[in-house]
Protein backbone atom coordinates (compact mmCIF):
# COMPACT_ATOMS: atom_id res chain seq x y z
CA UNK A 1 0.00 0.00 0.00
CA UNK A 2 1.25 3.32 -0.77
CA UNK A 3 0.61 6.11 0.96
CA UNK A 4 0.95 9.92 -0.68
CA UNK A 5 0.89 13.79 0.65
CA UNK A 6 0.66 16.97 -1.62
CA UNK A 7 4.60 16.41 -2.66
CA UNK A 8 5.30 13.16 -2.02
CA UNK A 9 4.74 8.90 -2.41
CA UNK A 10 5.75 6.46 -0.08
CA UNK A 11 6.49 3.07 -1.52
CA UNK A 12 7.63 0.02 -0.13
CA UNK A 13 11.21 -0.19 -1.41
CA UNK A 14 12.50 -2.43 -4.45
CA UNK A 15 15.74 -3.50 -5.02
CA UNK A 16 15.67 -1.30 -8.44
CA UNK A 17 15.72 1.68 -5.84
CA UNK A 18 19.74 0.59 -5.23
CA UNK A 19 21.04 3.03 -7.27
CA UNK A 20 19.21 5.90 -5.80
CA UNK A 21 19.53 4.77 -2.67
CA UNK A 22 23.58 4.62 -2.75
CA UNK A 23 23.62 8.41 -4.12
CA UNK A 24 22.21 9.94 -1.58
CA UNK A 25 23.29 7.10 1.68
CA UNK A 26 27.10 7.32 0.60
CA UNK A 27 27.19 10.99 1.54
CA UNK A 28 28.92 10.77 5.26
CA UNK A 29 27.08 13.93 6.32
CA UNK A 30 23.58 11.51 6.16
CA UNK A 31 24.21 8.18 7.83
CA UNK A 32 26.87 9.17 10.50
CA UNK A 33 24.43 11.33 12.34
CA UNK A 34 21.47 9.06 12.56
CA UNK A 35 24.00 6.22 13.80
CA UNK A 36 24.73 4.16 10.35
CA UNK A 37 27.57 4.06 7.80
CA UNK A 38 27.41 5.97 4.76
CA UNK A 39 27.41 3.24 1.94
CA UNK A 40 30.08 2.23 0.35
CA UNK A 41 28.60 0.36 -3.31
CA UNK A 42 25.52 -0.11 -5.04
CA UNK A 43 25.55 -3.46 -4.23
CA UNK A 44 25.24 -2.39 -0.16
CA UNK A 45 22.78 -0.78 -0.72
CA UNK A 46 20.81 -3.49 -3.08
CA UNK A 47 21.76 -5.32 0.30
CA UNK A 48 20.40 -2.77 2.81
CA UNK A 49 16.67 -2.89 0.94
CA UNK A 50 16.72 -6.63 1.22
CA UNK A 51 17.95 -6.33 5.15
CA UNK A 52 16.90 -3.21 6.66
CA UNK A 53 14.09 -1.73 4.49
CA UNK A 54 12.14 -4.99 4.71
CA UNK A 55 9.75 -4.12 7.31
CA UNK A 56 6.37 -4.59 7.43
CA UNK A 57 6.25 -0.11 7.46
CA UNK A 58 9.17 0.66 6.15
CA UNK A 59 8.77 3.20 2.99
CA UNK A 60 11.10 4.81 0.36
CA UNK A 61 10.31 8.87 0.56
CA UNK A 62 9.84 9.95 -3.54
CA UNK A 63 9.12 13.17 -4.70
CA UNK A 64 5.86 12.55 -7.08
CA UNK A 65 7.82 14.73 -9.62
CA UNK A 66 10.21 11.72 -10.62
CA UNK A 67 9.18 8.83 -7.70
CA UNK A 68 13.02 8.40 -7.56
CA UNK A 69 13.72 7.33 -3.58
CA UNK A 70 15.68 10.19 -1.80
CA UNK A 71 14.89 9.20 1.90
CA UNK A 72 13.71 6.96 3.99
CA UNK A 73 10.57 6.56 6.76
CA UNK A 74 9.49 3.90 8.46
CA UNK A 75 6.91 2.73 11.76
CA UNK A 76 9.26 0.05 13.56
CA UNK A 77 6.46 -1.93 15.31
CA UNK A 78 6.40 -4.75 18.38
CA UNK A 79 10.00 -6.44 18.12
CA UNK A 80 11.84 -4.09 15.68
CA UNK A 81 11.99 -1.57 18.50
CA UNK A 82 13.63 -1.12 21.37
CA UNK A 83 11.85 1.89 22.90
CA UNK A 84 8.86 -0.30 23.56
CA UNK A 85 7.48 -3.49 23.94
CA UNK A 86 3.39 -3.19 23.51
CA UNK A 87 1.83 -3.74 20.01
CA UNK A 88 -0.23 -0.35 20.00
CA UNK A 89 3.04 1.36 20.01
CA UNK A 90 5.71 1.86 17.92
CA UNK A 91 8.91 4.11 16.68
CA UNK A 92 9.25 6.40 14.21
CA UNK A 93 12.71 6.47 12.06
CA UNK A 94 13.27 8.87 9.29
CA UNK A 95 16.56 10.21 7.12
CA UNK A 96 16.39 12.29 4.08
CA UNK A 97 19.02 12.91 1.32
CA UNK A 98 21.49 16.07 1.55
CA UNK A 99 20.40 17.50 -1.59
CA UNK A 100 16.44 17.58 -0.38
CA UNK A 101 17.21 19.17 3.32
CA UNK A 102 15.93 22.48 4.03
CA UNK A 103 11.98 21.95 2.03
CA UNK A 104 9.81 19.89 4.62
CA UNK A 105 9.72 17.01 2.92
CA UNK A 106 10.23 14.39 6.32
CA UNK A 107 8.01 16.78 8.13
CA UNK A 108 5.50 16.19 5.70
CA UNK A 109 6.22 12.84 5.28
CA UNK A 110 6.12 11.90 9.09
CA UNK A 111 2.85 13.63 9.53
CA UNK A 112 1.05 10.95 6.66
CA UNK A 113 3.06 8.15 8.85
CA UNK A 114 1.38 9.61 12.47
CA UNK A 115 -1.80 9.48 10.32
CA UNK A 116 -1.23 6.04 9.50
CA UNK A 117 0.20 4.91 12.69
CA UNK A 118 -2.97 6.52 14.89
CA UNK A 119 -5.95 5.90 12.39
CA UNK A 120 -5.10 2.89 10.14
CA UNK A 121 -2.70 0.87 11.87
CA UNK A 122 -4.68 1.16 15.74
CA UNK A 123 -1.46 2.73 17.90
CA UNK A 124 -2.32 4.59 21.17
CA UNK A 125 1.59 6.18 20.71
CA UNK A 126 4.40 6.71 18.69
CA UNK A 127 8.65 7.05 19.92
CA UNK A 128 11.21 8.99 18.12
CA UNK A 129 14.52 9.00 19.73
CA UNK A 130 17.45 11.55 17.86
CA UNK A 131 21.72 11.40 19.29
CA UNK A 132 22.77 14.22 20.66
CA UNK A 133 24.08 16.84 18.19
CA UNK A 134 20.98 15.95 15.57
CA UNK A 135 19.60 18.91 15.55
CA UNK A 136 17.64 18.64 12.04
CA UNK A 137 15.90 15.25 13.85
CA UNK A 138 15.55 17.39 16.98
CA UNK A 139 13.62 19.86 14.80
CA UNK A 140 11.70 17.85 13.09
CA UNK A 141 10.22 15.87 16.03
CA UNK A 142 9.22 19.12 17.81
CA UNK A 143 7.52 20.36 14.46
CA UNK A 144 5.57 17.01 14.77
CA UNK A 145 4.36 17.83 18.22
CA UNK A 146 6.74 14.81 19.66
CA UNK A 147 6.75 15.53 23.80
CA UNK A 148 9.93 15.41 25.42
CA UNK A 149 10.69 12.30 27.57
CA UNK A 150 14.21 11.28 28.60
CA UNK A 151 17.75 11.38 27.76
CA UNK A 152 20.08 8.44 27.96
CA UNK A 153 23.81 8.16 28.22
CA UNK A 154 25.94 5.59 26.52
CA UNK A 155 23.36 4.55 24.16
CA UNK A 156 25.40 1.86 22.00
CA UNK A 157 25.62 2.74 18.17
CA UNK A 158 26.34 -0.33 17.10
CA UNK A 159 26.68 0.38 13.38
CA UNK A 160 29.42 2.67 14.55
CA UNK A 161 30.87 1.05 17.17
CA UNK A 162 30.61 3.69 19.63
CA UNK A 163 28.44 5.09 22.30
CA UNK A 164 26.25 8.83 22.18
CA UNK A 165 23.88 10.02 24.37
CA UNK A 166 20.49 9.78 23.30
CA UNK A 167 17.21 11.33 23.15
CA UNK A 168 13.82 10.00 23.54
CA UNK A 169 10.36 12.12 22.89
CA UNK A 170 6.93 10.21 22.42
CA UNK A 171 3.21 11.53 20.85
CA UNK A 172 -0.02 9.66 22.13
CA UNK A 173 -2.69 9.37 19.57
CA UNK A 174 -4.89 11.74 22.19
CA UNK A 175 -1.68 14.83 21.59
CA UNK A 176 -1.67 13.99 18.13
CA UNK A 177 -5.65 14.56 18.10
CA UNK A 178 -5.72 18.04 20.18
CA UNK A 179 -2.51 18.99 18.00
CA UNK A 180 -4.54 18.64 14.78
CA UNK A 181 -7.99 20.34 16.53
CA UNK A 182 -5.75 23.10 17.45
CA UNK A 183 -3.80 23.66 14.30
CA UNK A 184 -7.20 23.55 12.24
CA UNK A 185 -8.83 26.38 14.77
CA UNK A 186 -5.93 28.64 14.35
CA UNK A 187 -6.29 28.12 10.67
CA UNK A 188 -9.60 29.75 10.58
CA UNK A 189 -9.39 32.38 13.32
CA UNK A 190 -9.73 35.88 11.77
CA UNK A 191 -10.71 38.43 13.81
CA UNK A 192 -12.49 41.18 11.77
CA UNK A 193 -15.25 43.74 11.25
CA UNK A 194 -17.97 42.48 8.80
CA UNK A 195 -20.16 45.67 9.05
CA UNK A 196 -21.27 48.70 11.58
CA UNK A 197 -22.85 46.10 13.80
CA UNK A 198 -20.89 42.54 13.41
CA UNK A 199 -17.72 41.52 13.76
CA UNK A 200 -16.13 37.87 13.69
CA UNK A 201 -13.67 36.04 14.31
CA UNK A 202 -11.93 36.66 17.82
CA UNK A 203 -12.74 33.10 18.66
CA UNK A 204 -12.32 30.02 16.79
CA UNK A 205 -13.33 26.39 17.54
CA UNK A 206 -12.97 23.14 16.15
CA UNK A 207 -14.48 19.89 17.30
CA UNK A 208 -13.38 16.14 15.93
CA UNK A 209 -16.37 14.31 15.28
CA UNK A 210 -16.77 10.28 15.70
CA UNK A 211 -15.90 9.80 12.27
CA UNK A 212 -12.31 11.43 12.78
CA UNK A 213 -12.99 14.27 10.70
CA UNK A 214 -12.94 17.69 11.85
CA UNK A 215 -15.23 20.62 11.50
CA UNK A 216 -14.20 24.27 12.58
CA UNK A 217 -16.38 27.49 13.25
CA UNK A 218 -15.95 31.49 14.95
CA UNK A 219 -17.54 33.21 16.49
CA UNK A 220 -20.09 35.98 15.18
CA UNK A 221 -20.80 39.21 17.38
CA UNK A 222 -23.98 41.20 16.93
CA UNK A 223 -25.09 43.94 18.04
CA UNK A 224 -28.38 42.07 18.68
CA UNK A 225 -29.12 38.80 20.25
CA UNK A 226 -28.32 36.88 16.75
CA UNK A 227 -24.65 36.43 17.29
CA UNK A 228 -23.76 32.55 17.85
CA UNK A 229 -20.59 31.12 20.02
CA UNK A 230 -17.24 29.57 17.84
CA UNK A 231 -18.17 26.21 19.14
CA UNK A 232 -22.08 26.45 17.86
CA UNK A 233 -21.04 27.37 14.39
CA UNK A 234 -18.39 24.15 14.25
CA UNK A 235 -21.31 21.55 15.53
CA UNK A 236 -23.70 22.84 12.67
CA UNK A 237 -21.02 22.79 10.23
CA UNK A 238 -20.74 19.28 11.59
CA UNK A 239 -24.75 18.42 11.50
CA UNK A 240 -25.00 20.04 7.99
CA UNK A 241 -21.91 17.54 6.75
CA UNK A 242 -24.27 14.97 8.01
CA UNK A 243 -22.66 13.77 11.47
CA UNK A 244 -23.71 14.19 15.15
CA UNK A 245 -21.17 12.62 17.76
CA UNK A 246 -18.76 14.79 19.30
CA UNK A 247 -15.76 13.26 20.28
CA UNK A 248 -13.43 16.31 21.10
CA UNK A 249 -14.01 20.21 21.78
CA UNK A 250 -11.53 23.03 21.46
CA UNK A 251 -12.06 27.14 22.02
CA UNK A 252 -9.04 29.10 20.98
CA UNK A 253 -9.71 32.48 22.70
CA UNK A 254 -8.67 36.51 21.90
CA UNK A 255 -6.02 35.54 23.88
CA UNK A 256 -4.56 32.73 21.63
CA UNK A 257 -5.48 30.54 25.15
CA UNK A 258 -8.12 27.37 24.82
CA UNK A 259 -10.82 27.79 27.56
CA UNK A 260 -14.33 26.08 28.37
CA UNK A 261 -17.39 26.92 25.90
CA UNK A 262 -20.40 29.05 27.30
CA UNK A 263 -23.48 27.72 28.66
CA UNK A 264 -25.37 27.45 25.76
CA UNK A 265 -22.73 25.62 23.86
CA UNK A 266 -22.82 23.04 26.46
CA UNK A 267 -26.73 23.11 26.48
CA UNK A 268 -26.36 22.26 23.00
CA UNK A 269 -24.24 19.32 23.12
CA UNK A 270 -25.95 17.28 25.93
CA UNK A 271 -29.22 18.28 23.72
CA UNK A 272 -27.04 16.69 20.85
CA UNK A 273 -26.07 14.04 22.30
CA UNK A 274 -28.26 13.03 25.99
CA UNK A 275 -27.25 9.81 26.66
CA UNK A 276 -23.42 10.30 25.60
CA UNK A 277 -22.40 13.40 26.29
CA UNK A 278 -20.67 13.00 29.47
CA UNK A 279 -18.01 11.47 27.50
CA UNK A 280 -17.22 14.48 25.01
CA UNK A 281 -13.32 15.92 26.18
CA UNK A 282 -13.29 19.69 26.16
CA UNK A 283 -9.77 21.43 26.74
CA UNK A 284 -9.43 23.73 28.85
CA UNK A 285 -5.88 24.85 28.86
CA UNK A 286 -3.77 23.58 25.85
CA UNK A 287 -0.57 24.79 27.69
CA UNK A 288 -0.53 22.49 30.63
CA UNK A 289 -2.49 19.69 28.30
CA UNK A 290 -5.80 20.03 30.85
CA UNK A 291 -8.89 18.02 29.43
CA UNK A 292 -11.93 17.48 31.13
CA UNK A 293 -15.25 15.95 30.04
CA UNK A 294 -18.22 18.06 29.60
CA UNK A 295 -20.08 15.41 32.51
CA UNK A 296 -17.92 17.37 34.77
CA UNK A 297 -18.64 20.68 33.11
CA UNK A 298 -22.61 19.56 33.36
CA UNK A 299 -22.89 17.73 36.54
CA UNK A 300 -26.64 17.95 36.56
CA UNK A 301 -28.31 18.69 33.26
CA UNK A 302 -32.25 20.46 33.90
CA UNK A 303 -33.95 17.21 32.68
CA UNK A 304 -31.89 14.54 34.51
Amino acid sequence: MNLETERLILRRWEESDAEALYEVAKDPDVGPIAGWPPHQSVAESKQVIRDVFSGKEAYAVCRKTDGRAIGAVELKLNGHTDMTARSDECELGYWLGKPFWGQGIIPEAAREMLRHAFEELGMTKVWCGYYEGNTKSKRVQEKLGFRYQWRSEGVDVPLLAEKRTGHVSSLTKAQWQWDRLYEAACAVRDARKISDYVTCGEVSAAILSGSGRIYTGVCVDTCSTLGICAERNAIFNMITNGEQEIEKVIAILPDGKSGAPCGACRELMVQLMPGKYKHIEIMMDREREKVISLGELTPEWWIG
